[in-house]
């Protein structure tokens, strides 16, 4: 057999095959089945199908899509196959490239953890900020419908939060499930007190409705208004019981209400046209009593108006909108008669005649003697006295016209 020779390898003429490394030679098998160049070629592919390897872990680190301890075996075997490779290339450089893959193995495995760690610690921060809000929820919550949609969602939230540190997220879920609880129970509490004082509420609207029903029959119209409105003012106090008890206690309770003031609207009603009917009755009284005006016949206007008055206290009570224009309307007649009747005795009694005939004829006698004490004032030319006679007489004039109306009036 001739020899054939490579720049990393050779085959001499008893068939043995040679590999060419830094370290010098080493046989990597033997051949006999063809020649020289056939037994190369053989070794040639096997050294690319192993760069083919090294080519691929390279890509795939190249491409992060293989974690590093995987890449760290993977090169770790190549390295250990290209050592002892049966095969005829340049191996030097492939150890050198599985060499410096081990160094971005490394690098990569440091990437990887600072990652990790990165999400880790935004892991514990979101698990953190949930738990806080649910502490808070747990404390403050008085909005139990909305902060309960709130703690189911920030459940939710953690389950599809990202994984902290075993220790860290376990100390955070127990807080998490500690909030959650101790939200339950005051809630919980919460409404069995609601419950408790809506109870209490519903006995003593109960006892509302009892006293409103037994009134529901009474003809006592103003005393039972009144208990009714205070009865509507306790109930509007009391609070609120359950839905279905307050709209039960609450019909039973304004049907009573309704029944008492329908009766009552029903008498008064009755009431308000009999009423009207009597003030029809002393709007013709009244009437009659104003056609007595002016009073010329004191006599027949007298025995008139007391028919009138007697004919009006048997017609009876009127609506309060017309009861003050007709007594007021009656009144002015009555005052109308009155005064004639004061007239008439003034002019019929003999002493008040006397009296303002005797006022009259002294006030006269005065004016004639001041009159004279004037005239003697002015011969003398006594200012003074002048003065003082002019005032007198003045006054004594006034007064003599007051009286001689007075007097006229006796004889008219």
């Amino acid at each position: 057999m001739t020899t054939a020779n490579d720049p990393w390898g050779r085959v001499d003429d008893d068939g043995t095959v040679y590999v060419r490394t830094a370290d010098g030679e080493r046989v990597i098998g033997s051949w006999a089945a063809g020649s020289p160049e056939e037994a190369l070629a053989f070794f040639r592919r096997k050294y690319q199908s192993l760069e083919t390897e090294v080519a691929l872990i390279e890509q795939r680190m190249a491409a992060t899509e293989i974690a590093p301890a995987q890449a760290q075996a993977t090169v770790q075997r190549l390295l250990i196959t290209v050592a002892d490779a049966n095969c005829i290339g340049d191996l030097d450089s492939l150890r050198v490239r599985l060499e410096g893959l081990t160094t971005a193995v490394d690098q990569r495995r440091e990437e990887v953890k600072a990652a990790r760690e990165h999400q880790r610690q935004e892991a514990r921060d979101i698990k953190e900020r949930i738990v806080a809000e649910a502490e808070q929820i747990a404390v403050e919550a008085t909005h139990w419908k909305a902060s309960g949609e709130r703690m189911a969602e920030l459940l939710e939230e953690w389950k599809a939060a990202p994984h902290a540190d075993r220790a860290v997220e376990a100390v955070l879920w127990k807080r998490l499930s500690a909030a959650r609880n101790a939200f339950t129970k005051r809630r919980k509490s919460y409404f069995a007190s609601l419950e408790a004082e809506r109870e209490s509420v519903r006995i003593r609207k109960e006892k509302l409705v009892e006293e409103a029903e037994a009134l529901q029959d009474s003809t006592d119209w103003g005393p039972t208004t009144s208990a009714y409105r205070d009865l509507m003012r306790q109930w509007k106090e009391a609070g609120r019981a359950g839905r279905d008890a307050e709209a039960e206690l609450w019909k039973r309770f304004r049907d009573s209400q309704d029944k008492f003031f329908a009766a009552r609207t029903e008498v008064f009603a009755a009431k308000e046209t009999e009423l009207r009917s009597h003030a029809t009755v002393k709007e013709q009284l009244l009437a009659e009593a104003q056609a007595l005006l002016p009073v010329t016949d004191l006599r027949t206007a007298r025995t008139t108006l007391r028919s009138i008055q007697e004919r009006w206290e048997q017609a009876g009570s009127v609506p309060r909108d017309s009861r003050e224009q007709l007594e007021s309307g009656l009144r002015r007649v009555e005052e109308a008669v009155r005064r004639a009747e004061d007239n008439q005795w003034r002019k019929s009694n003999p002493e008040a005649l006397a009296r303002a005939e005797g006022t009259v004829n002294q006030l006269r006698a005065a004016i004639t003697s001041l009159e004279a004490q004037l005239a003697r004032a002015r011969e003398r030319g006594d200012q003074s006295a002048i003065s003082n006679a002019e005032e007198a007489l003045e006054a004594r004039r006034s007064w003599l016209e007051e009286a001689e109306h007075t007097l006229a009036e006796f004889s008219s």
